[in-house]
């Protein structure tokens, strides 16, 4: 694939940011200063696009793809764009997905420096998160040694696990200090689901990161009162740690549009979104900035409106939901008639935050030419906007449709956009919350907790946690907790069998159905078919590639 890449300090100037906000690392990516502020556009602000999806299928629908599509499609006619995504993590890239990037025509570049160790964040997230790990059974070690313990922390009830940035499920349950004083069950955690993750995702500056690793809860004394990270004193070195990675990066799309890349959050089992820093720095200098939710509409587009918006100060002015005829099918069974239910709902969720929606058709070789006329056929029964997106075959040109759909909508909210609205009041408890999402989003009759997730309540509520926003932890295949219950189920009771307490990045996570913080490698793992050349370029990261 030939791409039109520009020198990095280029590509930040079609921003108009600062050149001493721009710490360039090599010729293709940069570091940027959170703060910068264009001085010919003060008080500016872009609007804002958020890419989210129907259901995925296992394979996923391309939502990056279509996300830089678009963006590279904006600046094609004629919009100073920018695309707002989340930096991979290496699980999936040698798992069953692959690379992160986009697809085709349509990714980052450059896609093997993103997609593998790009510029350090997620080393230097797994390091803070095990750094205080580590700082905790050292206490624990010379506490059960001196027969005092300064956090006062019980050995038996330390909530804080390890990770890593990879699928192993071997992990998912470990015995620590084995043979130790402080021998206990633990796990770890894929490095996407750390909540230092979740909290450098939505810091909004240095002190407010500072605060919010002060605060995250660790484990509880036997008095029943949470011992966090300032208890145990670790979080200056992890501020010092996390202080680069605080800093959003700059790369580009194959067709020279600006990409923010910041942060990795899965949406099945956290949050879902890229930072709020990046976020807000994109807004500052791009008349419409293009970001993307993971999975469907159901996980992470609820989830940014939820608990990113808030945070960053920020609303869409509308969403783009990723369609394609593979999925609706799969969600009806073979049947794709059947399946435009799935659209009807996921439509009806996105509208139930007072959000109008744009459908970007994603389309594949194999379709039918009868199967999209369907879908577009149905999409004007909805009096939705509808348009084709080929990007992945023709870079920027095969997003122009689409960024003309998306302009149209915008010029049509532009004197009156939408208003922030929420499912559930703030102040309203985690059940009920968690009742809101089930009912209003997936369909279902009620929720249950489990008497374990209901001692987790009991012990949130008791500790002054009790009103946190909730964060599902569920699959991404289903409206419901099990993978298999379809695109189209209705009435069911999801069950949530566990409550975390994510004090520092700031909600409670709800485990529903047998989900998992680390996940597990496929059969066939995509790490099989990587290979480097003598000249040293890597095959295999991108399916295709």
């Amino acid at each position: 694939m030939t791409t039109r890449t520009r020198p990095i300090a280029d590509v930040a100037a079609e921003l108009g940011i600062d050149p001493k906000a721009v710490t360039t690392l090599g010729s293709s990516k940069a570091k940027l200063d959170p703060d910068a502020t264009p001085a010919d556009r003060a008080g500016d602000h872009g609007a804002l696009v958020l890419v989210s999806a129907i259901g995925p299928t296992r394979f996923g629908e391309g939502k990056t793809t279509v996300s830089v599509g678009l963006a590279d499609g904006l600046r094609r006619v004629g919009a100073r764009a920018c695309v707002a995504l989340r930096e991979p993590s290496l699980g999936p890239v040698f798992g069953m997905k692959g690379g992160g990037t986009g697809g085709g025509r349509a990714q980052l570049v450059p896609a093997d420096d993103v997609n593998l160790h790009f510029t350090g964040d997620l080393h230097a997230i797994g390091t803070a998160h095990n750094l205080l790990a580590a700082m905790i059974d050292a206490e624990l070690h010379f506490g059960a040694r001196d027969g005092a313990i300064a956090s006062g922390i019980d050995p038996q009830q330390v909530t804080w696990p390890r990770v890593l940035d990879m699928n192993d499920r071997a992990l998912r349950s470990v015995v620590v200090d084995a043979g130790g004083r402080a021998e206990r069950t633990s796990r770890f955690d894929i490095t996407a689901a750390s909540e230092v993750m979740a909290t450098l995702a939505l810091a909004d500056s240095l002190q407010d990161l500072r605060t919010r690793l002060g605060r995250t809860v660790v484990g509880w004394r036997s008095d029943g009162t949470p011992v966090t990270a300032g208890d145990v004193m670790a979080t200056e070195a992890m501020v010092a740690l996390l202080r680069d990675a605080l800093r959003p990066n700059l790369v580009q799309t194959a067709d020279g549009t600006p990409a923010l890349v910041h942060c990795g959050p899965f949406a099945n089992i956290a949050h879902g979104c890229s930072s709020v820093l990046a976020t807000r720095l994109a807004l500052r200098h791009a008349e419409v900035v293009v970001t993307e939710a993971g999975f469907g509409f159901d996980l992470g587009g609820e989830k940014f409106l939820h608990l990113k918006a808030p945070v960053a100060g920020v609303w869409p002015r509308c969403v783009v939901l990723v369609v394609t005829v593979r999925a609706l099918a799969h969600h009806g069974g073979g049947d794709l008639q059947r399946g435009l239910e799935h659209l009807d709902r996921q439509v009806a969720n996105v509208r139930s935050f007072g959000l109008p929606v744009v459908l970007a058709l994603n389309v594949f070789s194999s379709d039918a030419e009868d199967e999209l006329s369907l879908v577009e056929a149905h999409a004007r029964e909805l009096e939705a906007a509808i348009a084709r997106c080929t990007a992945f075959s023709e870079g920027g040109s095969g997003g122009v449709a689409l960024a003309a759909a998306v302009r149209e909508q915008l010029r049509l909210n532009a004197d009156a956009p939408p208003e922030p609205r929420a499912l559930y009041r703030r102040d309203a408890g985690v059940i009920d919350k968690l009742r809101a999402l089930a009912q209003q989003i997936y369909g279902a009759a009620d929720v249950t907790l489990t008497d374990a997730a209901r001692q987790d309540l009991e012990r949130i509520d008791a500790a002054g946690f009790g009103e946190l926003p909730v964060c599902v932890a569920k699959t991404h295949l289903s409206f419901t907790d099990d993978p298999k219950g379809g695109g189209l189920a209705r009435g069911f009771v999801p069950t949530v069998n566990e409550l975390r307490l994510a004090a520092g990045a700031g909600f409670v996570v709800a485990l529903m159905g047998r989900i998992f913080t680390m996940p597990g490698l496929p059969r066939e793992p995509a790490a099989r078919n990587v290979r480097v050349e003598a000249n040293g370029r890597i095959r295999g990261l991108m399916q295709g590639s």
